[in-house]
């Protein structure tokens, strides 16, 4: 069934309500973040502790090596998304492009759950790299691609949503998983997120006629992509995504560096002997208490905390690009903490984890002040026939970040096993690293010039 026929709409209605296919999307979006968290967040401990060779004996990988695995495939899976939207803007359609690549998803779970060796893991690695950055971009627009002019108001509280079951499943899973994987091995470890990104899929498929089904728009995409519209916003956004990229340079080290620091801690907390893993778990449900901090929420008697924006917006405007500078200079002390933990730890001390959750709590009010913010300013920005594109290229940020981190850890690793940057100098380079850019981000925000795109309603087509 193509996806211009008649049985999907294939433009918004004209409607003040929220679309009828976003439960959808939602429930889809948690799923699919369960089993893409649960997977990540082993990965390290799976490498350094638990993989075998192909005679079944350890074929354990050292610290530096499985963080440049680590970010080397964070990086694949962010640049994925670079063609997952070309497929999805020019050739299949977004639903498409989302159902097939989810399926090749899946069978990247397959692998890593039925095979331990490094076969296994590069076979499983490669296929959720294509599967899951393939549908990022589609995903993300899709959700826009629901709305008119009319609702566009939605929007804001929607990618909220959003983001709210991103971390719903990254919390659920990061406490789930390591605790699989202690308690009975990396086979069902696996296995269980496979079962929620099938599951995913499932949820998407329901959907498919409450959608709207914007139509692959062929040459036009690429006509569109190299307009002197198109060339320009490619290069005004990729501009703002090479500054966001040293962000998550720093952030996605919390599933590696941060683990591995962890676990030279004492993780007793609440009563609780946590994994070092399950530590992580922290950020998905800090995401979840903070969105409603930052974006205010009602007290009762008709009065509404206004929340951190709302407050600081009486200050100064804040816009997209305020927010996003704010939040990279807040990654700085988020790593510095780290680094101070480093030389308790260097000095023979086992300092309480409590203190590596403090570096949670800030790197997450950072996350919130880049990462939503980022994410719904590329869809506004990004011209109609080009929604998935953008989108892309604001992943690839997250792609250049991980990349960066992927080419240090192998330019410091020695051949006797050591690295040229001991543990406390390393967060101390990245801590450095990332306050360059937040003070040369600030003009670059300034000289910005916004633009916004909302898709066109259809308004003789009833909502169904």
């Amino acid at each position: 069934m193509s996806e211009s026929e008649p049985k999907y709409r294939s433009a918004p209605v004209a409607s003040t309500e929220m679309p009828s296919g976003i439960p959808y999307i939602i429930s889809n979006e948690a799923a699919e973040r369960f089993s893409f968290y649960g997977m990540k967040g082993i990965l390290v401990v799976f490498m350094t502790k638990y993989m075998l060779d192909s005679a079944g004996m350890a074929d354990h990988m050292t610290e530096a090596g499985a963080k440049e695995w680590y970010h080397s495939f964070t990086s694949a899976v962010y640049f994925f998304p670079l063609i997952g939207a070309i497929i999805s803007d020019a050739f299949w359609g977004k639903y498409r492009t989302i159902i097939i690549l989810s399926i090749v998803y899946c069978l990247g779970h397959l692998a890593l759950a039925i095979d331990e060796t490094r076969t296994g893991l590069l076979m499983g690695l490669s296929l959720i790299a294509i599967g899951s950055g393939g549908i990022k971009p589609c995903v993300s627009a899709h959700v826009g691609d629901q709305f008119s002019a009319g609702n566009q108001h939605l929007l804001e509280k929607v990618f909220g949503w959003f983001y709210f079951s991103i971390n719903l499943g990254a919390f659920a899973s990061t406490l789930a998983t390591p605790w699989l994987l202690a308690n009975y091995g990396p086979h069902l470890a696996f296995g269980i997120p496979g079962v929620l990104m099938t599951l995913a899929t499932i949820f998407f498929w329901m959907g498919r006629n409450k959608f709207v089904h914007i139509p692959p728009h062929g040459m036009g995409f690429l006509k569109e992509a190299f307009s002197g519209e198109g060339l320009s916003t490619i290069l005004k956004l990729g501009l703002i995504y090479c500054f966001v990229a040293m962000f998550w340079a720093l952030f996605d080290q919390t599933g590696s560096a941060w683990v591995l620091q962890a676990d030279k801690m004492d993780r007793n907390f609440m009563g609780i002997e946590w994994l070092p893993s399950q530590i992580h778990a922290i950020n998905p449900i800090m995401i979840m208490i903070f969105i409603p901090i930052f974006n205010g929420f009602p007290i009762g008697g008709g009065r509404r905390f206004p929340g951190i924006y709302g407050l600081l917006n009486k200050m100064f405007e804040m816009t997209p690009l305020r927010k996003i500078s704010i939040g990279l200079f807040l990654t700085v002390p988020a790593f510095l903490l780290p680094a101070l933990i480093e030389t308790w730890i260097e000095a023979g001390q086992k300092p309480n984890i409590v203190w590596q959750l403090g570096s949670y709590v800030v790197i997450t009010a950072a996350e919130v002040f880049v990462s939503i913010t980022c994410l719904e300013f590329s869809y506004t920005q990004a011209p109609k026939k080009m929604k998935s594109l953008i989108m892309a290229l604001f992943l690839m940020s997250v792609s250049l970040g991980n990349l960066f981190v992927a080419f240090v850890n192998k330019f410091i690793q020695n051949d006797d096993g050591t690295t040229a940057l001991n543990n406390v100098e390393y967060y101390l380079f990245f801590a450095g690293a990332m306050f360059v850019t937040a003070v040369l981000f600030i003009p670059v925000a300034y000289l910005y010039k916004e633009q916004t795109y909302i898709q066109d309603a259809e308004d003789a087509v009833p909502e169904p």
